[in-house]
């Protein structure tokens, strides 16, 4: 059986998180989280993973913007400029993560989960940045609904596929 295809009772992320614990694995290679909008479930599903404890570092759960700025290393003009829901602030969350832990890639999240919008930034948006050593990647997402669970789900989901893409060869 291949290791890319779906396996019985696994949704996308498990899946997911099976491809880049093994591609991790393979390569040598750690993972660290920084997590805003999704508030640890992208670290559940890493750490949910088989051989998840050889590669997955640990995470850091960061919703007040002083966290983002002190612990992540977050550019504290551009969350006054911008706020936290913002691509280069997910960027910089990846980044800041990733030297805090020594950690090959560091994966972020940030966004707006509702019910009401966030720094001025509609319910939805999602922002995930992967970094690595071929540098920092951002995408932004669109959920399928409004509801927070969507919008979180699609944002861990998100993250994964930016961090195996960036596994990839052609990556």
């Amino acid at each position: 059986m291949s290791g890319d295809g779906p396996r019985p009772g696994l949704d996308e992320r498990a899946v997911l998180a099976r491809q880049v614990t093994a591609a991790l694995a393979a390569a040598g290679h750690t993972v660290a989280t920084a997590e805003s909008l999704t508030a640890g479930r992208l670290a559940a599903v890493l750490a949910d993973a088989p051989g998840a404890g050889g590669v997955f570092l640990g995470g850091v759960v960061a919703y007040a913007a002083e966290l983002k700025t002190g612990l992540l290393r977050v550019d504290a003009a551009l969350v006054a400029e911008q706020g936290t829901v913002h691509p280069e602030v997910a960027a910089q969350m990846a980044e800041g993560v990733r030297a805090r832990t020594r950690a090959t890639y560091g994966l972020a999240t940030t966004g707006a989960a509702g019910p009401a919008p966030h720094d001025g930034r509609p319910v939805g948006t999602v922002h995930v940045a992967v970094s690595g050593p071929g540098g920092t990647r951002t995408a932004s997402p669109e959920p399928p609904t409004d509801r927070p669970a969507d919008i979180r789900g699609t944002a861990v989901e998100a993250a994964l596929r930016l961090l195996r893409d960036q596994l990839r060869p052609d990556g």
